[in-house]
């Protein structure tokens, strides 16, 4: 046997070293093989997991319709429109971000600052819920959707879905109650779907109004349709009949919404105010369901609902007239010379004065050194109540204040509602202010002194009101104490028209109002329309055809500006310093049916600028509810079709365009005030 040579290997060394690569090759291939498993089936087994399902199966959502919604004859003004959304599912999306992004953003031209967008929401939606569909365009255009359409085969995930589209038929008007929609929150979705609500992303959500009270009740119950798709999220219509018939669960409509507002008076009343800024409400005295509600200037729900841009907001932001405000609601006024009614109830209640009782006006008040001026600068005369009512003499008023005090005047306002929330719920509101000599004990620097009280007599200093305050005031003079909840909505409906829940009339409060007071005060609201020297006069004898119907009313001017030495008319005023104009009443006065408060913002005086719409709208109820009477009823749910076509004045033009504008609305002779601002 020769021996083995130094340097030479022998042939089982050799095999040794072969099989130690190998095993070492072979480890290495188990351990890549290893975390490549741990990939798949730890990291991200869920996802893949599903995917092998939707590759089978995918289910695809339903979306049920939204109810409508309808005036008192069924009149539709809120519906849906058909429209196409684009959607992108993030588990169906190869090189998204790389290819089909880049490629969509071509299509639909989207600026570097929207693709982004759709990135982040496609990556969020791929982390959170890789088989829901992200919506990445709203409401297509014809073009688009050909577009989309056209290159389908290179957008993997990409889908074009019918989603119907919230159309208010309205415009502007009612924008304050029906509301509008908009996309709904990554923390409003995870909110609402803890408490059984079931959002997606890319969903809306009623804002503001009815739309977002009864959102719940308007949405229904989304169904689902199965479908056979491939890898790439493509359905296979050869194998969908193979799933049978429990591949479908069908929608539930949302229920339908019956307003009590009637678009014949909601629409007079639109045409007949005449203001820039202000508000409308006409309600039944005997149910307090609202008939006619006016809040201008107001916002068009069709642009708010979608994804709103930042330049349309920042413009309605910067809007000076602030068009997002419920002024009929959520804004509070001083209400001038309506209040007094409050007044006079408090000064019957008290004992201290009667209907008969006669104070004298030289034109003004002395208390202490100071002397509250009468708007009548030569005076009024002797006054008893009923007159002071008709010429409405704030010396009478400035009397019962001194005599009485603030706090029977304040705890009376309160009975009828002043100074808390109406319970309107459906709209936002605020509670106003009812002072007392507490509240200025806490509020006013110095505390309560009895000038404060003159000054909430006749409605002015801290007192403070909504529109729809004082028209359930005068309404519950109307039907003798009854303080109504005021609602909008008088019931619910299905698709096929049955009712699901009716509305009925709710007494919040009756109040305490002895017939010898009522009829008092009534006697004096009829002087103001009824009879030459009221400040409703003239108003009534314009705006009625029927000259016998007795109307009882009060005008009202709520200053501004602070009264000085030099009065000064309203078109030489600015408009932000111009009066507001008020009315409140209702009609007939011997058995009312219908009570209405106008207030013309910065419009000047009551009698000449907010009266006549008032009356208008009386006129308007009233003949309505003879034709009605004759009349066969309407078709039910027929779209509303705007007849309205009203220009805005040079004043609102102007302050549109963030001008405010030099005085230039007609005046009044017997309306002037002072330019000095508070």
């Amino acid at each position: 046997m020769t021996p083995p040579t130094l340097g030479n290997t022998t042939p089982g060394r050799e095999l040794k070293r072969r099989f130690l690569w190998l095993g070492l090759a072979m480890s290495l291939g188990l351990g890549l093989l290893s975390i490549q498993l741990y990939r798949l089936q730890i990291t991200r087994g869920e996802e893949y997991s599903a995917k092998s399902v939707a590759n089978f199966v995918k289910e695809v959502r339903l979306r049920a319709d939204r109810g409508v919604i309808k005036d008192a004859r069924g009149t539709i003004l809120v519906d849906s429109r058909p429209s196409f959304d684009a959607v992108i599912t993030p588990a169906f999306c190869t090189d998204c971000s790389e290819q089909v992004i880049p490629r969509l953003a071509e299509l639909l031209q989207w600026d570097a600052d929207q693709r982004k967008k759709v990135e982040d929401l496609v990556r969020t939606g791929r982390r959170n819920a890789p088989f829901q569909p992200v919506p990445v365009r709203v409401d297509l255009t014809r073009d688009e959707f050909d577009r989309i359409a056209a290159r389908r085969d290179i957008l993997d995930g990409v889908e074009v879905a019918p989603v119907p589209h919230r159309f208010y038929r309205t415009n502007t008007v009612l924008s304050h109650v029906l509301g509008y929609m908009n996309e709904i929150t990554q923390e409003e979705m995870e909110r609402l779907s803890a408490d059984g609500a079931k959002y997606a992303l890319g969903d809306y959500i009623g804002r503001r109004g009815l739309e977002r009270y009864f959102e719940q009740r308007l949405r229904g119950t989304d169904g689902v349709r199965k479908e056979v798709v491939n890898a790439r999220g493509q359905t296979i219509d050869e194998l969908n009949v193979k799933l049978g018939d429990n591949s479908v669960i069908p929608p539930v409509a949302g229920s339908n919404l019956v307003l009590s507002i009637d678009m014949r008076l909601q629409e007079e009343a639109e045409r007949a105010f005449p203001g820039v800024t202000g508000a409308v409400v006409a309600i039944d005295v005997n149910t307090g369901f609202i008939k006619a509600l006016v809040s201008r200037p107001g916002f068009d729900p069709n642009l708010l609902t979608g994804r709103v841009t930042p330049a349309q907001m920042a413009m309605l932001s910067r809007d000076p007239l602030e068009p997002m405000i419920n002024r009929v609601s959520a804004e509070h006024y001083s209400p001038g010379s309506t209040f007094k009614v409050v007044t006079q109830l408090a000064a019957y209640k008290s004992g201290a004065f009667r209907p008969e009782s006669s104070v004298f006006c030289p034109g003004g008040y002395r208390l202490g050194a100071r002397v509250w001026r009468c708007h009548k600068d030569s005076g009024h005369g002797q006054m008893d109540g009923y007159n002071a009512m008709k010429t409405s003499c704030d010396t009478w008023f400035y009397k019962v204040a001194d005599t009485i005090g603030l706090d029977p005047i304040g705890e009376m306002g309160k009975a009828l509602g002043l100074g808390a929330p109406t319970g309107i719920d459906v709209v936002a509101e605020v509670p106003g202010i009812m002072p007392t000599s507490a509240y200025h004990d806490k509020a006013s620097p110095g505390g309560y002194t009895k000038g404060m009280a003159l000054n909430s007599a006749i409605g002015q200093g801290d007192d403070n009101v909504t529109p729809l305050q004082l028209a359930l005031v005068y309404a519950a003079i109307a039907n003798g104490g009854t303080l109504f909840k005021p609602q909008l909505v008088q019931r619910l409906e299905n698709l096929d028209g049955q009712v699901v829940q009716e509305f009925k009339p709710e007494i919040v409060r009756k109040v305490d109002i002895p017939p010898a007071h009522r009829q008092a005060v009534i006697e004096g609201l009829v002087k103001v329309a009824q009879e030459p020297g009221g400040t409703a006069y003239r108003a009534r004898m314009a705006g009625l055809a029927d000259k016998n119907m007795q109307v009882a009313a009060k005008t009202g001017t709520a200053q501004v500006a602070r009264l000085g030495t030099v009065r000064v008319k309203t078109q030489q005023m600015s408009f932000f310093e111009r009066d507001h104009a008020w009315f409140a009443g209702f009609a007939p006065a011997d058995k009312p049916e219908l009570a209405i408060v106008v207030l013309n913002e910065h419009g000047g005086h009551g009698g000449a600028d907010a009266a006549p719409t008032a009356m208008a709208v009386i006129q308007k109820y009233f003949e309505l509810k003879k034709l009605d009477a004759t009349a066969p009823p309407p078709r039910p749910n027929q779209p509303y079709t705007p007849s309205l076509s009203r220009a805005p004045s040079p004043d609102e033009a102007a302050l549109t365009r963030g001008v405010v504008p030099p005085a230039n609305l007609p005046g009044d002779d017997e309306d002037v005030k002072i330019a000095t601002p508070n």
